[in-house]
C-alpha cells in the first residue's frame, strides 16, 4: 500500500525537525563546553592547562624511565658544581678571576661590571650554570615528543628568570649600587612608575611618552590621499616628490595585526617615504581595526577585500601597469596566496613580489609553535568566540612571554627598581598601538596554516580551488632578520622551495621590527644578500649564510636598486589622486580614519 504524497511530506517535516533539534541540542552543549574553556582562561593567560599538562606528563614520565638520562644529568650537576666551586675559590684569591660560564647571547642580565665582584659573580655563575643544566633537563630525553620538549623547556625558563639575582633587589650589584647613591629615592620613584602604569593599563590608555607621537603629525606623515575604502580596508596613494615617476607603482600590504604606519613612521625612517623619493608611485593599505561585530570576516575576507580590492582600485587609476606588490609579516602571507591564486586564473598584474619578515612555510614557526597544538588552539578559538576577537592585550602578553628577559623583566628592573624611565621612541609608541584579530579570520589561520601547514603543501584552497605556491614564476625579493622572533629566518629561508621564480633573499641583522624599518645610514646595519635562478639548485640555510656576500649600510637601496632592474626604462608623470580624468575624489587625507581607530 503506497503513502499518501501528504504523509510523505509529513514524514520529511519531521525528519528536518528531528535534525534542528539535534543540531541545536549539539550546538547547545558545545556552548557550554566554549564557555567553561572561555572563564579559565581569564585565570590562566590563555594557555591552556590541558597542553601543559599532556607536555609535562610526556616529559615527567619518559624521563623517569630514562636511568641512562638520569645519569647524564646527575654526572652534569656533579661537573657544575665542581666548575662553581672552583671559581668561587678562584674569586677569592683573584677578585677579577674569568667567569666559568657566559650568558647566552642576546642575555645582558649580567653585564655590568658589578656582577664580576663577589658575592654576585657567585650568584650569576650559579644561576647561569643551573639554568645551562635545566636545558639539559628538559632537552633530549628519549621518546618525548618535540613540541613537548620545547613547552616544557620554555615554561622552565619563565620559572627559572623569576628567581634570577638580576631581578631581587638585595642580589642585584646595580640595584644596590643605585640606591646607595640615591638614599634610596629610587625606590620611592619605581613605586610611582609602577602606579602611574597600573593606573594607564586599567584605564586602557597607552604608555607613558607615547603621546609624543600622534597619528598624522609625528608619525605616518607622508603626504597623501585616501583614495578607495570598503569595510576592511582604506587604500593610501601617496604624493609623488620627483617630478616623474616610475610607470609601475608599488602597492604595500601590511599585517593586519599591526598598525600599517611601521612602514611609514618617523619622517628620517619612513619606508615610504623612501621609496616615493625613489620616484615610485606608492599605494598602501591601511586596516580597519575590528570589533565583535566583524567575527565572521574570513581569511578570503581579507584577500578579496583586501589585497584583490586594492589590486582593482589601482587598476583604475594607472590602467594597464603593473604592479610591484610588497608584503610585510601576515601581510607577506596573504600576498603570497593572492599572488598564487592570481597565477592560477590568469591574472598577470604583479610586476614582482617582495616578501618582508614573512612565512609560506610554517613547519618550522619559530617559538610562537609554544602556543599552538590542537588543545590551545580549541581554548583560543573559545575566547574569540566569546568576544568575537582576539584583543591586543592577549597578543601582546604572548609576545612578551617569548621575549621575557627583554619585555619583562629588564624593564621591571630598570623602571620599578632602578627607578629609570626608559625614553619612548616611534618604534616603542607603534607596537603599543595594537589591533584586534577576528575570530573566524584568526581561527582559520591558525589551524589551516600553522598547525596543518596547507600552503606550503598546496591544500591552502582559494574559492574552492587549491592555491598553490609552486606556480609562481614572478620575480621575488624576500628579506629576513637575524634576531626574529616571530618569523625566523630559517623558517623564512623555506621560500626557495616553495616558488619557481628568480628569487633574492636577504638576511639583515636586527628583529622582526627593527630589521625591517632600517633606514640607509642607521648606524650598524648591515645584510647579507644573493640571488637565485629559478633554474638554479637549492642551498639550505646554513650553506646560504656561508655563501651570501655581506654588505654593510641598508638593504632599502639593494631593495630599489632590485626594483629598478624590473621596472619600465621610461618614466612617467604622476597619476593623480584618484586616477586622471576620474570623477572619483580623494576621500580625506593620509593617514586616513581607519587607523585611528582603538
Amino acid at each position: 500500500m503506497h503513502s499518501s504524497p501528504r504523509a510523505g511530506l509529513v514524514r520529511k517535516f519531521q525528519r528536518q525537525q528531528s535534525c534542528r533539534e539535534v543540531t541545536s541540542g549539539e550546538e547547545a552543549f558545545s556552548a557550554i563546553d566554549r564557555a567553561r574553556e572561555s572563564v579559565t582562561a581569564k585565570f590562566t593567560g590563555g594557555l591552556s592547562p590541558a597542553s601543559l599538562m599532556l607536555a609535562y606528563l610526556d616529559w615527567a614520565i619518559h624521563l623517569a624511565g630514562a636511568p641512562g638520562k638520569q645519569l647524564e644529568l646527575a654526572s652534569k650537576a656533579v661537573r657544575k658544581a665542581t666548575r662553581l666551586g672552583g671559581h668561587a675559590i678562584s674569586g677569592r684569591l683573584e677578585p677579577d678571576a674569568a667567569p666559568c660560564i657566559e650568558p647566552l647571547p642576546g642575555d645582558y642580565r649580567f653585564s655590568a661590571p658589578e656582577w664580576r665582584t663577589q658575592p654576585f659573580s657567585f650568584m650569576a655563575q650559579a644561576f647561569l650554570l643551573n639554568q645551562q643544566w635545566w636545558h639539559n633537563v628538559t632537552h633530549e630525553v628519549p621518546g618525548v615528543e618535540r613540541h613537548h620538549e620545547e613547552v616544557v623547556s620554555f615554561i622552565a625558563r619563565q620559572i627559572l628568570d623569576v628567581f634570577s639575582p638580576s631581578n631581587n633587589p638585595l642580589t642585584n650589584p646595580e640595584v644596590i649600587e643605585r640606591a646607595r647613591k640615591t638614599g634610596g629615592s629610587n625606590f620611592i620613584e619605581g613605586w610611582r612608575n609602577w602606579t602611574e602604569d597600573l593606573q594607564r593599563q586599567l584605564a586602557g590608555r597607552p604608555p607613558v611618552g607615547s603621546e609624543r607621537f600622534v597619528v598624522g603629525r609625528d608619525v605616518a606623515v607622508t603626504p597623501g590621499k585616501v583614495v578607495f575604502r570598503n569595510h576592511l580596508i582604506e587604500l593610501i596613494q601617496y604624493a609623488p616628490s620627483t617630478p616623474t615617476v616610475h610607470a609601475e607603482p608599488i602597492l604595500i600590504v601590511p599585517a593586519w595585526i599591526m598598525k600599517y604606519y611601521i612602514l611609514d613612521l618617523s619622517p628620517e625612517n619612513s619606508l615610504v617615504r623612501y621609496l616615493v623619493g625613489a620616484g615610485y608611485t606608492v599605494f598602501c593599505i591601511s586596516w580597519r581595526n575590528p570589533d565583535a561585530d566583524d567575527r565572521e570576516l574570513a581569511l578570503d575576507d581579507y584577500r578579496r577585500s583586501g589585497v584583490m580590492a586594492a589590486l582593482d582600485a589601482i587598476a583604475a587609476i594607472m590602467p594597464r601597469r603593473k604592479v610591484h606588490a610588497a608584503g610585510y609579516c601576515l601581510g607577506g602571507t596573504l600576498l603570497a596566496i593572492a599572488a598564487a591564486a592570481m597565477v592560477r586564473d590568469g591574472d598577470e598584474r604583479l610586476a614582482s613580489l617582495t616578501f618582508l619578515a614573512a612565512q609560506t612555510d610554517f613547519s618550522e614557526p619559530g617559538e610562537l609553535a609554544l602556543f599552538i597544538d590542537s588543545s590551545e588552539l580549541r581554548f583560543l578559538d573559545s575566547m574569540m568566540w566569546n568576544r568575537g576577537y582576539l584583543s591586543a592585550d592577549q597578543m601582546a602578553a604572548a609576545f612578551q612571554l617569548l621575549r621575557s628577559n627583554d619585555l619583562v623583566w629588564s624593564r621591571l628592573v630598570h623602571e620599578y627598581l632602578m627607578g629609570e624611565r626608559s625614553p619612548m621612541f616611534d618604534l616603542m609608541a607603534w607596537n603599543a598601538d595594537s589591533t584586534r584579530m577576528p575570530y573566524r579570520m584568526q581561527a582559520e589561520y591558525l589551524r589551516g596554516l600553522y598547525l596543518d601547514n596547507d600552503l606550503a603543501s598546496g591544500r591552502f584552497m582559494v574559492e574552492g580551488r587549491p592555491a598553490a605556491l609552486q606556480n609562481i614564476r614572478t620575480p621575488t625579493f624576500a628579506v629576513a632578520t637575524e634576531r626574529d622572533h616571530v618569523a625566523p629566518w630559517r623558517s623564512v629561508h623555506k621560500l626557495h622551495l616553495l616558488i619557481d621564480a628568480d628569487l633574492t633573499f636577504v638576511l639583515t641583522n636586527g628583529g622582526h621590527n627593527a630589521g625591517i624599518v632600517s633606514e640607509p645610514g642607521h648606524p650598524g646595519r648591515h645584510y647579507r644578500i644573493m640571488p637565485k635562478k629559478h633554474g638554479d639548485i637549492c642551498l639550505g640555510p646554513d650553506e646560504w649564510l656561508a655563501e651570501a656576500r655581506m654588505r654593510e649600510g641598508s638593504w632599502w637601496e639593494a631593495w630599489t636598486e632590485w626594483l629598478d632592474g624590473l621596472s619600465s626604462p621610461e618614466q612617467v608623470v604622476p597619476p593623480a589622486f584618484g586616477g586622471a580624468g576620474s570623477d572619483r575624489e580623494p576621500l580625506c587625507d593620509a593617514p586616513g580614519t581607519y587607523v585611528m581607530q582603538r
